[in-house]
C-alpha cells in the first residue's frame, strides 16, 4: 500500500540569509548568528512566508525583523528541507550584506553575533546550517 503524499498546503514555506559583512575592526569576514530564546539556538535569520509574500522578500524581511540590520541580496544558497512539528519544512537562503541598522533585542531574538566563519559554523546548532557558510564563502570568491 502506498503513503498519500503531502499536499503543499503542509510544507511550512520559510526564506532567510546568511547575513556578513566585513569587520569594522580588522576587515576581516564576520556572518551574524541569532539566538532564538524560545529554542535556545543559534541559527541564521529565517522566518515563515506571508501570504503571497516572494521568498526574497521574505528573506529581507526575515533579517531587518531579527538583525534590525537591511541588506543586499547575493548569491542563492542551498535550500534547506527538514521537519518541524512532524510538518515538512522547506527554507531557501541567500547570502546578503548587511548594509545599515543595529540590533535591539526583542521576544523573538535576544542576541545576536558577528563571528568569524569558522566560528560561526561552530556555533550554529543545527549540522544542516554549517554547510551554509561554506556555500557563502564560496559565492564571494566566485562574486
Amino acid at each position: 500500500m502506498t503513503q498519500p503524499q503531502e499536499s503543499n498546503d503542509t510544507l511550512i514555506q520559510a526564506a532567510g540569509c546568511v547575513l556578513w559583512r566585513r569587520s569594522p575592526v580588522d576587515g576581516e569576514l564576520e556572518v551574524c548568528l541569532v539566538h532564538r530564546p524560545k529554542y535556545d539556538d543559534w541559527s541564521h535569520p529565517k522566518g515563515k512566508l506571508k501570504h503571497a509574500e516572494e521568498p526574497l522578500d521574505a528573506a529581507l524581511r526575515e533579517v531587518a525583523e531579527e538583525t534590525g540590520y537591511a541588506a543586499a541580496p547575493g548569491a542563492e544558497l542551498s535550500t534547506v528541507r527538514y521537519f518541524a512539528g512532524g510538518r515538512p519544512k522547506q527554507v531557501r537562503y541567500w547570502a546578503a550584506e548587511a548594509l545599515t541598522g543595529g540590533f535591539t533585542p526583542n521576544p523573538e531574538v535576544d542576541r545576536i553575533l558577528w563571528l568569524s566563519p569558522a566560528a560561526a559554523r561552530s556555533r550554529l546548532t543545527q549540522h544542516r546550517d554549517r554547510t551554509l557558510v561554506d556555500e557563502l564563502l564560496t559565492s564571494l570568491r566566485h562574486a
